[in-house]
C-alpha cells in the first residue's frame, strides 16, 4: 500500500504534485489522487515538492523531511569539495565510529538510480579486526596464485604481483592502503543499470566522506583481487545474482591536504546539429 493522503487544510490545490509525478498517476479532482498504485515509482516526488507540505505517501510524513531552502551547500564551496578531494593512501590505526558510518550509508542510498530502482547493497567493513582478517586472507591466497602461475595476464597481474611482493618483503599494504574500513558496492545483475548505481552511490558516499574529514581510495587493486579469489565475493556476503560495481577503502586520513590542485581544461564537445 502507498498510502497516499492529502492534508486538505494544508492542500492549496496548487497541482504541482500532479505536474510532478513522472509515472502520471496522480490526477486533481477535488484534491490530488492516486488513480493507479501499481503504476508508481515511489519516488516520493510529490512529496518533496508540494509547498505546503501537504502530501504524504508511504507512511512518510512531510514534516520529518529537511527542508532545502536555506540549507544547501553554497556553489563556491562544493567546488571547492569536489576539487579538493584527494585519493588518501594514508590512514590512522583507528576505527571510526559506528554512528558515522551509519550516517554515511544512511545518506548515500538517497543517490539516484535507473528507474528508482533502488536496489544497491552496500557491503561494508566496520572494524580493523574483519578487515585485518580479510587482507591476510586475501594476501595468502593472491601468493598462492602468484607461485603457482596463477595471477591473470596483463596490467592485473603486474599490479597483483607487485601487491604480493610489497606485503612479503616489506609489509606494505598496496590492496587496502592500511585503510581500516572498506565499502563494495553491487546490485542485482537484472536491474535496469546495475553498474551505473552501484558508481553513482559509491561517488555520493566519497563526496560526503570527505566533507566529514574522512579519506577514500578508489580501491582498483581489491577489484583485481576478488577477479582472482570469486569464492571471496560469497563469504563477505554478497549474493551471487549481484553485479559487483566497485570498492572504496576509507577511514581517517593520515595526510592533510592543503590545497585543491589544477586541472583542466575540460575536453568538451559541443554538439552543433
Amino acid at each position: 500500500m502507498l498510502d497516499f493522503r492529502i492534508d486538505e487544510e494544508r492542500c492549496i490545490q496548487c497541482g504541482e504534485c500532479v505536474l510532478e509525478c513522472p509515472a502520471g498517476v496522480i490526477a486533481m479532482d477535488a484534491y490530488p489522487e492516486m488513480t493507479n498504485e501499481a503504476g508508481c515509482f515511489q519516488c516520493q516526488h510529490c512529496l518533496a515538492v508540494c509547498p505546503t507540505a501537504a502530501v504524504s505517501i508511504l507512511g512518510k510524513d512531510p514534516d520529518a523531511s529537511a527542508e532545502l531552502k536555506g540549507n544547501l551547500p553554497d556553489p563556491a564551496h562544493l567546488a571547492t569539495l569536489i576539487k579538493g578531494r584527494r585519493a588518501v593512501r594514508r590512514y590512522r590505526d583507528k576505527d571510526l565510529a559506528p554512528e558515522l558510518i551509519d550516517h554515511l550509508l544512511e545518506v548515500s542510498c538517497h543517490a539516484p538510480t535507473g528507474v528508482n530502482a533502488r536496489s544497491v547493497l552496500f557491503t561494508v567493513v566496520r572494524e580493523r579486526g574483519v578487515m585485518n582478517r580479510l587482507r591476510e586472507h586475501l594476501m595468502d591466497r593472491l601468493a598462492k596464485a602468484k607461485d603457482g602461475g596463477g595471477l591473470p595476464e596483463g596490467l592485473a597481474g603486474k599490479y597483483l604481483g607487485w601487491t604480493v611482493s610489497a606485503w612479503q618483503e616489506k609489509g606494505t599494504d598496496i590492496l587496502f592502503r592500511g585503510a581500516p574500513h572498506l565499502l563494495i558496492t553491487s546490485a542485482p545483475a537484472d536491474a535496469p543499470c546495475p553498474v551505473q548505481d552501484t558508481h553513482i552511490a559509491l561517488t555520493t558516499f566519497q563526496l560526503l566522506a570527505h566533507a566529514h574529514g574522512i579519506g577514500t581510495v578508489w580501491d582498483g587493486i581489491c577489484m583485481m583481487a576478488l577477479g582472482v579469489c570469486p569464492e571471496v565475493v560469497g563469504k563477505l556476503g554478497i549474493p551471487e545474482n549481484h553485479t559487483l560495481g566497485y570498492a572504496i577503502a576509507f577511514g581517517e586520513p593520515a595526510v592533510e591536504y592543503q590545497r585543491t590542485v589544477q586541472r583542466g581544461p575540460a575536453l568538451v564537445n559541443v554538439v552543433k546539429w
